[in-house]
């Protein structure tokens, strides 16, 4: 498995929307977790694109469900693309199947999204991400290590407005844990 370098490039990103919108015929894929970060900012501190994975579904996957009801979009993504996929394989990386439930986004995310056209087989598609406070917000509630590391280095890159990243995550509604957790780390920022 060709697994040289764990940084995530947008001919990544590219690849794996190529893939999906392929796949599951539709002309849009959402990317969530850290690698969402390549559509609006390519160019990102390493840090922040250090993962072998991209998690993404793609925007139809309810209704592609729908007209396969054995099947789901998000296990059929890890099954032909996933970890250990021939995709990881052959491409040192792998696509992890989401859906729309899997990262906390504060409401109204779609509306602040950021998208990037893609060319694919002959055609334009979109990849489609959080904007960077909401992606910021999504990793503030499971606030693992590499979160506070990603959040950080995004800090330190390009300064977040601390103000609204809090108002952000007060609009998710977090359990108390999550949110003193985060208000507390969130007020380490320099």
């Amino acid at each position: 498995m060709a697994e040289s370098t764990v940084i995530r490039t947008v001919a990544d990103l590219d690849r794996a929307v190529r893939a999906l919108c392929e796949y599951f015929n539709t002309d849009t894929t959402i990317i969530i977790g850290s690698q969402a970060i390549l559509v609006g900012w390519p160019d990102a501190p390493a840090l922040m694109r250090t993962s072998v994975e991209i998690d993404a579904y793609p925007c139809n996957a309810r209704e592609w469900e729908a007209m396969h009801p054995d099947a789901e979009a998000s296990e059929e993504i890890s099954v032909l693309f996933g970890y250990l996929s021939d995709f990881h394989t052959a491409h040192g990386f792998y696509i992890d199947g989401v859906d729309e439930t899997t990262a906390r986004l504060p409401p109204g995310w779609r509306e602040r999204a950021v998208s990037r056209a893609v060319h694919s087989y002959g055609r334009m598609v979109s990849a489609i991400a959080p904007a960077t406070n909401d992606l910021i917000v999504s990793k503030l509630h499971p606030l693992r290590e590499k979160d506070k590391d990603f959040i950080r280095a995004c800090h330190q890159a390009k300064p977040l407005d601390i103000a609204v990243v809090k108002q952000l995550l007060a609009d998710t509604l977090p359990s108390p844990h999550v949110h003193n957790a985060a208000m507390a780390f969130l007020n380490t920022l320099k």
